[in-house]
This record gives C-alpha cells, sequence and structure tokens, in this order.
C-alpha cells in the first residue's frame, strides 16, 4: 500500500475523543467477522403459517419456516441474483437460504459498527460479482474483501451509534409516510362512489343534501390531444427551450430533453401548460396520470386533458381508479390506452364547489405525503454525507486488484 493511501487511513470526520486515536487499520473481511454461507431450500420445509422469515437473497423474504438457523440480530449479505452485493440487518430469527452470506463478526469489532461500514461499502462489494445470468460473490472473494477499520472498540461504537439513530429516525418518518398514504387511500375509497354508486360513503356535511353525482364521459367534459415525436435525426429539432415531456415524466419538475421552437413547428409535438391533466398511454408507465407542474410540449404517448371543471379533481379520481384502468382496458405489461379510451371512461361528478373542496382535501394530504418524502431523502443524503466522512475513504490493496 502506498504511503498516499497509508496517509488517508483517517475518516475526514471524527469525535472529538477520538482525534489523536490514530489511523485505523486495514482488515479483510474474513478477519473481522467469521461468514456461513446458507443452505440451500427445500420447498418442503416451508412454512406460511410460521414466524421466521426464510432469507434466500439479502432484501426481501421468499417464504418461512417453522425451522431456523440463525438468531436475531444478524448482518447479512446477499451472494446471487439480482441483488448481489446487498447487506441488510436482520432483527428476528431466520432461516438462511443458499444464496445468502452470514457474517458472525469477531469480539474485537462492534456489530452495528461492522454493518454500517459494509453499508457504506457496500457498491464495492457488488463489484464483487461474477458470473452471467445469475452473477453471484464466492466466499473467497468475499473473505478476501479489505475494510478500514478504527482498532479503538469505544470510537466504532460511538460511530455504530451516531448512524444507528440516523437509521432509526429514517425508519420512523418512512413509518409516518405510509400512515399519510394510506389515510390517503382510505380517502379516496370512501370520498368517490363505487362502482355502480352516484353517492360517496363520506361525504363534507355541507354537500350531505346535494343529491346524487352526475356521471359522464371523460370526453363529454374534457377537451383531448396527445403529442408527437419531432424527428430524431435532426439535431436542429434538439436543445432548445422547450420541456419534451414523455410519458415517464409527466408528473416531474424538468425533463431529459427540449425542443426547439423549429423542431415543435416541424412535428406533432402539441404545448401543455402547468395545471393541465396528463395520462400515460404506452408501455409500463399505461394509466400513469398527473397535474403538469411545467408547460412544455408532449410526445403521442402523452394524452393532455383541458377542462373549465377541476383537473384536480379528476386527476385524484383517475389516479383511484388506475389499476381498474389498466386492468379493464390495457392487455399485458406493455399494452396500450388510447385517446378514444380515455374519453370513454365515466366518471360521477358532483357540483363544482363539491368538486373543489374534494380537490383542496386530496391535494393538501398530497402537499404532506411529498413533503414527507423530501424530509426522508434528505435524512438518506445526511446519512450518505455522514457514511463517506466517518469512514476513510483510502483505496485498499484489494480494490487495486479488481481495477487493474
Amino acid at each position: 500500500m502506498s504511503t498516499e493511501t497509508k496517509n488517508k487511513l483517517v475518516p475526514r470526520l471524527r469525535f472529538p475523543e477520538f482525534k489523536n486515536d490514530g489511523k485505523w487499520e486495514v482488515k479483510r473481511l474474513g478477519e473481522v467477522a467469521e461468514i456461513i454461507k446458507g443452505e440451500q431450500l427445500n420447498r418442503s420445509d416451508l412454512n406460511e403459517e410460521s414466524i421466521y422469515p426464510c432469507l434466500n437473497g439479502g432484501v426481501n423474504p421468499s417464504g418461512y419456516t417453522d425451522k431456523f438457523n440463525s438468531e436475531g440480530n444478524t448482518i447479512t449479505i446477499s451472494e446471487g441474483g439480482n441483488s448481489c452485493g446487498y447487506v441488510n440487518f436482520i432483527r428476528t430469527k431466520f432461516w438462511l437460504g443458499g444464496h445468502c452470506y452470514k457474517l458472525k463478526e469477531k469480539e474485537f469489532i462492534d456489530k452495528m459498527f461492522l454493518f454500517q461500514l459494509l453499508k457504506s461499502v457496500e457498491s464495492k462489494l457488488m463489484k464483487l460479482r461474477v458470473g452471467s445470468g445469475l452473477p453471484n460473490i464466492q466466499l473467497r472473494s468475499l473473505k478476501e474483501f479489505e475494510l478500514i477499520v478504527s482498532p479503538s472498540l469505544p470510537e466504532q461504537q460511538k460511530i455504530a451509534s451516531c448512524l444507528s439513530s440516523i437509521d432509526e429516525l429514517i425508519e420512523a418518518e418512512s413509518q409516518k409516510l405510509e400512515l399519510y398514504q394510506q389515510h390517503k387511500k382510505g380517502l379516496l375509497q370512501n370520498l368517490f362512489p363505487q362502482e355502480g354508486e352516484k353517492v360517496p360513503k363520506l361525504r363534507f356535511p355541507e354537500f350531505q343534501n346535494d343529491g346524487e353525482w352526475e356521471v359522464k364521459k371523460l370526453g363529454e367534459v374534457f377537451k383531448s390531444f396527445s403529442g408527437g415525436t419531432p424527428d430524431t435525426l435532426k439535431k436542429e429539432y434538439y436543445n432548445g427551450k422547450i420541456p419534451f415531456i414523455r410519458s415517464a415524466e409527466i408528473a416531474k419538475l424538468s425533463t431529459e430533453l427540449f425542443l426547439t421552437e423549429l423542431g415543435l413547428k416541424n412535428s406533432s409535438a402539441k404545448l401543455v401548460s402547468k395545471g393541465d391533466l396528463l395520462i400515460a398511454l404506452y408501455g409500463a408507465n399505461s394509466g400513469d396520470v398527473a397535474i403538469s407542474k411545467i408547460d412544455g410540449a408532449i410526445n403521442q404517448a402523452v394524452l393532455c386533458l383541458q377542462s373549465e371543471f377541476s383537473n384536480e379533481f379528476a386527476y385524484h379520481f383517475l389516479f383511484s381508479k388506475k389499476n381498474w384502468i389498466v386492468s379493464k382496458y390495457v392487455q399485458g405489461g406493455q399494452g396500450n390506452l388510447s385517446g378514444e379510451i380515455v374519453k370513454s371512461i365515466s366518471i360521477p361528478f358532483p357540483s363544482k364547489v363539491e368538486q373543489q373542496k374534494i380537490a383542496a382535501c386530496l391535494s393538501s394530504l398530497d402537499d404532506l405525503i411529498n413533503a414527507q418524502r423530501q424530509k426522508i431523502e434528505l435524512l438518506k443524503q445526511h446519512k450518505k454525507g455522514l457514511l463517506q466522512n466517518l469512514f476513510p475513504q483510502a483505496i485498499s490493496n484489494y480494490e487495486l486488484r479488481i481495477k487493474n
């Protein structure tokens, strides 16, 4: 290891009481933990009524068994498949499947410190994968994988405590987000009439005596149009100032592509305005609906709906009915909607005032949900920064060998 690398064996950010504790040490993973590969799963062993998760890849439980070969509070690393290299911490007892490793840390290593350290280098662990089709990480490579470790158990514990507190906060805020989402799901089910009904189960007091909602087809209420795509071989049509909104971008604040005025003029692309109702017609995004957050142009995979009625009311209704729309009108995973199909969809409409009240209620909840998502994302970014600064970022010999 070079002198420059050795000099980097100190984290950028260090708790004051450990400032003078010197450099960290390079250790192989096999030196700091016993690495145990799981057993091949026998489907006949699985029992969905049992309480112990069966881990067969490191990310999600794939079944249940009344047997277990691992106590709780264990670090695991996925051995194969799409999750190859993923690091997890399992708190409950579990059955370790054949495509997963578990780690039993040595006495001089704090368990949660090791977990957080491995999470900080997870992307490098994933580079150990070999093979095509179903890649895997070999036990030998995992044992040789080098880590930079604090020799001080108190420092390890301090770092682990700091990062674990962030994890707990992220988990608490994620649970709050889930509650908001469940609350919205309940409101969507109750603020709109169910199939075949013309009155919702839940209604604001001032509208209790307003009678049945009026069922209309979208084509009767909304003006609709889709766009087109300028010739992609003509560079003069792109890199302009007009956001080009494609089906995966209908809810976004920015787009990947921008059109020039010439590109717009010489194509079927159509301009939409902030606040217009957009529906994705094609492919994996088929059935997605959003209120446009920007002015821009749409392609042929996006349908724009414009009306004097509340666009937000129709948005929330179509959002609540997406699964029904897709199952009824889209054939197969990559099926398409069309403008004619969308215009034929029936929506029950209350008075304009009641539409606005419902839309305002649901939109305010959306604002809470989006703010909560942003809060969680900021916490994740904060933790990412701590991982980069609380652990040294020196390149180890093993990483150099991988590069070469």
